[in-house]
């Protein structure tokens, strides 16, 4: 009988310890002073924004954009609250429409909204041809659409693009049998909102304030004004001899815009020891209010671009909007956005658009250049430099805008506003106040920057929208 046997134990291992030869690194350490950086901060950004803008001095805290007299109304867009399927519009935001934007009673507006009906339109479906009579009032909630004409030599041209809250139809107030002067053409799947024109003048023959509000307008639409809607100045010329030359005057407008100064504030809190004790070899609240100050910075340019009040994208007129012919920034969109103004200085769009308007022109060939700005290397288009700013949201991760300025107060464009020489001055615009210290020996400083901005005249500032920048793999 035999037995099985393990396999035979193995000789210890033997652990073979070095002797230390020299002073190891981390207890050098302890004696020794480490090289250090400055506090980091990943949030800053170039903020060509801020560079870009020539800074008005705003003395009393209040800018004040004089114009000649004005009649025409600017378009704005109409909102929309989507419940489900069903899409219905807000009904002050058809104050945007020029012929409403007087009406005072909400409740008008309420009953002249619910009589809205909403349609789904495919795309490639044509809405209305050109020729006929204007029956409806098209609100726009999603999609695009296309105003399709006749060319010069007979072929058809998109004579626009149309999105989320545009409107169109509503012009036909100022003539009766009005007729449609271009096609309509879904170039996407769309939602829009109709209104029958008999509706809405059944509304106007119950309520008195529309009647008059309409009374008004068509007022204003028939006094002498330019290609702008300004009050017109008669001149002559071309006359021989001695004829009666025109008397005229320049009117200002009675209620110019005014731009108030707004803030960026935070309170800096700082623990006394820590000012005290630890200073060697950085200044701890000099750190602390140094990266303070770059956060305000950011915010500010931040406001610039997104405020409701000022902000470039809120407030660029109606007319100054185009849409892209085909999603992605092509070079016809860009020239398109160019030909806008007498003068474009700057471009501002967020990275992810530069680089689809670069995939854009690669495909055609095309090597838009650079220009030198302050010794940076800049794209530009045109001769006009393309600055980055990744304060230009991207909705839903795939469209954003592209913004074009004419700068400069001389130039009757887009400017910065602040004030120089404020109590406490850190930088232009920007004070640090000392606040005091606490019973739990705590400093406080408040730090405020003030800005704002102005456009001094509308066709300063234009808006490529619903820009696509998602890659093709995106």
């Amino acid at each position: 009988m035999s037995t099985e046997t393990g396999p035979a134990p193995t000789e210890p291992q033997q652990i073979q310890v070095r002797a230390q030869l020299s002073l190891s690194t981390v207890a050098a350490r302890n004696l020794a002073t480490t090289t250090k950086s400055e506090p980091q901060m990943q949030g800053i950004s170039s903020r060509w924004l801020l560079r870009a803008l020539p800074w008005v001095q705003v003395s009393g805290g209040t800018y004040r954009v004089n114009r000649r007299l004005s009649y025409a109304v600017g378009r704005g867009r109409v909102g929309f609250v989507k419940t489900g399927a069903e899409v219905r519009v807000v009904p002050p935001s058809l104050r945007e429409l020029p012929m409403l934007r007087g009406i005072e009673q909400d409740a008008v507006l309420a009953e002249l909204a619910g009589r809205f009906t909403q349609r789904e339109v495919a795309a490639g479906e044509v809405l209305v041809e050109a020729g006929e009579p204007i029956t409806e009032i098209y609100l726009i909630a999603h999609g695009k659409i296309d105003r399709i004409g006749t060319g010069k030599y007979g072929e058809a041209a998109v004579l626009g693009h149309l999105a989320d809250g545009d409107h169109l139809g509503d012009d036909a107030i100022r003539q009766s049998d009005a007729l449609w002067e271009y096609a309509v053409k879904a170039t996407t799947a769309a939602t829009v909102l109709t209104l029958p024109w008999a509706a809405f003048q059944e509304l106007a023959a119950r309520s008195a304030e529309l009647r008059e509000q309409i009374a008004g307008y068509l007022a204003d639409t028939e006094q002498a004004q330019n290609q702008h809607g300004e009050a017109e100045i008669e001149l002559a010329a071309g006359h021989d001899g001695e004829p009666e030359l025109p008397s005229t005057f320049v009117d200002y407008e009675l209620a110019p815009r005014e731009y108030e100064l707004s803030v960026a504030q935070t309170v800096l809190r700082v623990h006394s020891r820590v000012a005290d004790l630890y200073n060697d070899p950085m200044n701890q609240v000099e750190q602390q209010l140094k990266l303070t100050v770059e956060a305000l910075r950011e915010r500010q340019e931040h406001e610039l671009v997104n405020n409701a009040e000022f902000g470039l994208l809120a407030n660029a007129e109606y007319d100054q909007r185009i849409q892209t012919h085909s999603g992605p920034p092509t070079p016809d969109d860009l020239d398109e956005l160019l030909s806008l103004r007498r003068e474009t200085s700057h471009i501002f769009a967020h990275p992810r658009a530069i680089a689809a308007f670069g995939r854009e022109c690669s495909k055609r060939g095309i090597y838009f250049g650079s220009v030198d700005v302050g010794g940076h290397h800049i794209p530009a288009w045109r001769g006009v430099p393309i600055f980055p700013c990744g304060k230009i949201p991207v909705a839903n991760g795939h469209t954003s805008s592209i913004i074009a300025i004419r700068a400069g107060e001389d130039n009757q464009g887009v400017i910065g506003l602040h004030q120089v020489g404020i109590p406490d001055e850190y930088e232009p615009g920007l004070n640090v106040r000392f606040m005091g210290i606490n019973e739990k020996a705590i400093i406080s400083y408040l730090v405020s920057a003030y800005y704002s901005a102005a456009i001094l005249v509308p066709d300063a500032l234009g808006v490529l929208e619903n820009v696509e920048v998602a890659s093709p793999r995106d």
